[in-house]
């Protein structure tokens, strides 16, 4: 628990120094930006001294001028959204991480068009004569394209959101960040599972965060001959688990028949709980693992046969 409220702070930190520096940035770039037009406006002797200087200062207009008015934009956006969902001036959600990855892009962009005027090359003209260049490269670079596009998908819609616990395929974990690449999740035992975007996008996803209730659910396998059945087994696990009651959501605890094979019946208990909480989460798993091992165990198996039979019997 004190290593997730530490990472939480953490993350809450660089929530502020990010929100501190983009202004500061935005200040740089305008005093850069006012000083780079009074040189334009009068040229100084330097230019035609050096055309190396000339050429830089021609190259961080072209760069730092879109730049700047991109991040005053995107600032403006945020204000605004913020304001009309009445949210905290240093939240970042989906929407807002959409924002700053169509930030980066296009300074992506301002940047590759600047170093172009730096070579001393016309853009227009030089963008046109590698047209098939770019076609074959956008070929080359189709995944992380579509990933991309993907990724700002996910990024404004609302079904996945940052902090959201989802399941996707055979990973469980809670969502930490999104980028133009993957998505990042941080998983029970706090290991960073990256997934690409294509695979989030493609796949059967379960939001757990949408639900008012988690789920948790086990499968296990019993033989034939003892004759346990989901009723009996039901009663006798609800019976170890009782002590979580405030947990457990009222009659959340059921087992369900998902095979009958030849020699043994494979069963899957679900139980609902009525909050987030790894670590109670991680105690009722490990003590219904615990008694279902007891049921495998050919030795206990007709005890605990027995009390799953006195449990049924006491609640009839």
């Amino acid at each position: 628990m004190a290593k997730n409220e530490v990472l939480k702070t953490e993350m809450f930190t660089v929530k502020e120094r990010r929100t501190r520096n983009e202004f500061i940035m935005i200040l740089v770039k305008a005093i850069i930006f006012t000083v780079l037009v009074y040189f334009r406006v009068n040229t100084p002797e330097v230019y035609d001294k050096y055309t190396f200087v000339k050429q830089l200062a021609s190259a961080l207009f072209v760069f730092i001028g879109p730049s700047l008015t991109a991040s005053i934009l995107r600032l403006i956006i945020i204000f605004v959204y913020i304001k009309k969902h009445r949210l905290k001036s240093n939240i970042k959600d989906n929407f807002i991480l959409g924002i700053d990855r169509i930030q980066s892009i296009l300074d992506t962009v301002f940047f590759s068009l600047a170093f172009i005027v730096f070579l001393g090359n016309d853009p227009k003209t030089f963008l046109t004569s590698i047209t098939i260049v770019a076609a074959a490269l956008a070929l080359t670079f189709k995944d992380y394209i579509t990933n991309m596009i993907n990724g700002l998908i996910i990024m404004f819609s609302d079904q996945l959101s940052l902090g959201d616990h989802i399941k996707i395929k055979d990973v469980d974990g809670k969502i930490v960040d999104i980028t133009l690449i993957n998505m990042v999740l941080q998983n029970e035992d706090n290991d960073m599972v990256i997934i690409p975007n294509s695979v989030v996008f493609n796949e059967l996803i379960v939001n757990q965060s949408k639900q008012n209730v988690k789920k948790l659910s086990l499968e296990f396998q019993i033989a034939l001959q003892f004759g346990l059945t989901p009723d009996s087994l039901e009663e006798y696990l609800k019976d170890s688990v009782k002590h979580f009651s405030g947990l457990i959501v009222e009659n959340g605890l059921t087992v369900k028949t998902i095979a009958i094979n030849k020699d043994q019946v494979n069963f899957k208990v679900q139980v609902l709980l009525t909050q987030y909480n790894k670590v109670k989460e991680r105690e009722i798993r490990r003590e219904l693992n615990t008694v279902i091992m007891k049921l495998s165990d050919p030795a206990a198996l007709k005890t605990s046969a027995a009390d799953v039979t006195r449990t049924r019997d006491g609640v009839n």
